[in-house]
C-alpha cells in the first residue's frame, strides 16, 4: 500500500487524511498535540517509502518539512490534493478560486450565495468551511466549488488550476512568514500559474501590485477597477453605479454591502456572475438584498445611541483602514498578534480619523509607543491588553444618549489570544452584550 504523511490535524489536515485514505494510501497524521509527534514523523520519513507529504497551510517549515525536502519527497497542500482527486475521478464541477489580502471571504461567500440563487449547486471550501479535497470527495455532484485560498495554501501548487481565478487586492501582510512583500505577493499569484486561455483570471486594475504581475498569468485576463483609468476594464464604477461592458448593473447606494471595500468586492461578484451568464436582474436583486457577513463590519448591537461594530475579520492594516474610514471618528479597539509589519500606516490613520483607541494583544505596546511618537494624545489612548478590560473601561465611559460608534477592527491576526478571528469576534460580541445589556 502507498504511504503518505499529513502534517497538521486541523480542518485542512483531517480533510487531506480522509481523501488520501479514499485514494488508497496508508496515512500517518503528524501533529505534536493530537497525533504522531514531529520526531516520530522524521523517523517515518527515514524508514518508510513515503510517496507524498501533505503540509497543512498553518504549519511552518519545520525540521520535519525540511527533512521531506531533503529526501525529495513531494510536498503539496490540500488544494493540490483536492485538484488531483477531482481530475483523476473526472469530477466535472468547476472551480472558482479566490485570494487577496482583503475581501476574499466576502467574495467567496457571496459568489456561492449568488450561484445558489441562480439554482446552481455550490459550496464554499478551502480557507473557510471544509477542506477543498474533502469537499470534492464528499460532494462530487456540485456545479461549482467556490474556493477561498490563503497565500499559505498556494505555496505548494504543482498542477492546480481553476476555471475562474481572482486576486482581490495585495497589501502588506504575513511578513513573519515571508522574506519580503514581493515573496508574499508572488505567492498569491500562484493561484493562476497553470491556467490556459480557456480559463479566466480576473485582475483588479486599482491594485498596482496586481498590475505589475499580470504577465505571470497565461489565462484569459478580465479586468475590473474602481474606475476606467486602465481603459481595459470590463467592470467599473462610474457616477456611483457599477457597469459591465457598458451595461448598467446597479447603484452603489442601493447595495446592501456598504463601504469602499465592499464596492471593490462587488466588482468581482458582478464579474463572476456575468462570466457565468447569470442574468443581470438576478445579480442586481441579490446585491441589493444580501446580508453582511458575521465578523465583517457587523453592526450587531446598540446601546442607546451607541453602535457596536464587530470587524474581527479585519486582520491586516488595510482592512482596518477601510473600516475606520467608513465612520466619523469612531472609538477603535485594535491589536493582536505581531506579524512584524510596519505599523506606521495604522498609527497615522488612527491619529487622523479615530476619536479614542483601546489597544489589546501582542502589538499593544508597539502601537502605544508609535502613537505617542506621532503626537496622539495620551488621554485618548488606553493600553488595556485584553477585550474584557476594554469593555469594562468602555462601560464606565460611554454615554448611551450620545451618538457613537465603537469599532472592533484588530488590524492583525488573533493567534496571540484566540484560536481564530471567529472566536475573537464571538468573544467580543458576548462581552459587549454582557456589559451593556
Amino acid at each position: 500500500m502507498k504511504k503518505a504523511i499529513v502534517f497538521g490535524a486541523g480542518v485542512s489536515g483531517k480533510g487531506s487524511e480522509k481523501t488520501l485514505k479514499r485514494m488508497g494510501y496508508e496515512v500517518f497524521l503528524v501533529d505534536d498535540k493530537i497525533g504522531i509527534s514531529s520526531k516520530e514523523g522524521i523517523e517515518l520519513l527515514e524508514n518508510n517509502d513515503i510517496k507524498i507529504f501533505v503540509k497543512s497551510p498553518g504549519v511552518p517549515y519545520t525540521d520535519l518539512v525540511k527533512k521531506a525536502l531533503e529526501l525529495e519527497i513531494e510536498i503539496i497542500d490540500d488544494i493540490e490534493l483536492g485538484y488531483r482527486y477531482k481530475k483523476n475521478n473526472k469530477i466535472s464541477g468547476k472551480i472558482i478560486a479566490i485570494t487577496g489580502t482583503n475581501g476574499k471571504t466576502t467574495i467567496t461567500t457571496k459568489v456561492q450565495e449568488l450561484l445558489e440563487k441562480a439554482s446552481y449547486k455550490a459550496k464554499v471550501c478551502g480557507n473557510i468551511g471544509y477542506s477543498f479535497s474533502e469537499t470534492v470527495l464528499e460532494n462530487p455532484e456540485l456545479d461549482y466549488y467556490v474556493l477561498e485560498t490563503s497565500s499559505y495554501q498556494l505555496e505548494n501548487i504543482k498542477e492546480f488550476k481553476a476555471d475562474i481565478s481572482l486576486i482581490v487586492n495585495l497589501a502588506p501582510d504575513h511578513l513573519s512568514r515571508y522574506k519580503n512583500l514581493d515573496h508574499y505577493y508572488n505567492t498569491k499569484f500562484n493561484i493562476g500559474k497553470n491556467q490556459k486561455e480557456s480559463e479566466y483570471f480576473i485582475v483588479n486594475t486599482s491594485c498596482a501590485e496586481s498590475l505589475k504581475r499580470v504577465d505571470k498569468i497565461s489565462g484569459k485576463k478580465i479586468y475590473v477597477g474602481m474606475d476606467k483609468t486602465y481603459k481595459k476594464e470590463s467592470v467599473w464604477v462610474e457616477n456611483g453605479s457599477i457597469f459591465y461592458n457598458g451595461e448598467f448593473i446597479l447603484e452603489e447606494k442601493l447595495a446592501s454591502l456598504k463601504g469602499k471595500h465592499n464596492l471593490e468586492n462587488m466588482l468581482f461578484i458582478v464579474c463572476v456572475g456575468k462570466l457565468l451568464e447569470i442574468p443581470t436582474e438576478l445579480i442586481r436583486e441579490f446585491l441589493y438584498s444580501t446580508k453582511t457577513l458575521e465578523h465583517r463590519m457587523e453592526n450587531f448591537f446598540s446601546y442607546g445611541a451607541v453602535e457596536f461594530i464587530n470587524d474581527s475579520k479585519g486582520t491586516n492594516i488595510d482592512s482596518t483602514k477601510f473600516a475606520i474610514e467608513a465612520f466619523e471618528l469612531p472609538i477603535l479597539i485594535c491589536g493582536g498578534y505581531d506579524k512584524e509589519l510596519d505599523l506606521t500606516p495604522l498609527e497615522e490613520i488612527i491619529k487622523d480619523k479615530v476619536k479614542e483607541v483601546y489597544l489589546i494583544g501582542d502589538i499593544s505596546d508597539k502601537l502605544e509607543i508609535g502613537l505617542e511618537k506621532i503626537g496622539f494624545l495620551k488621554e485618548r489612548m488606553f493600553n488595556l491588553k485584553t477585550l474584557d478590560k476594554v469593555l469594562e473601561k468602555l462601560k464606565s465611559k460611554v454615554d448611551k444618549n450620545h451618538k457613537e460608534v465603537v469599532l472592533f477592527s484588530p488590524a492583525t491576526s488573533s493567534f496571540d489570544q484566540f484560536k481564530n478571528f471567529e472566536e475573537r469576534g464571538r468573544v467580543f460580541k458576548d462581552l459587549v452584550k454582557s456589559y451593556f445589556n
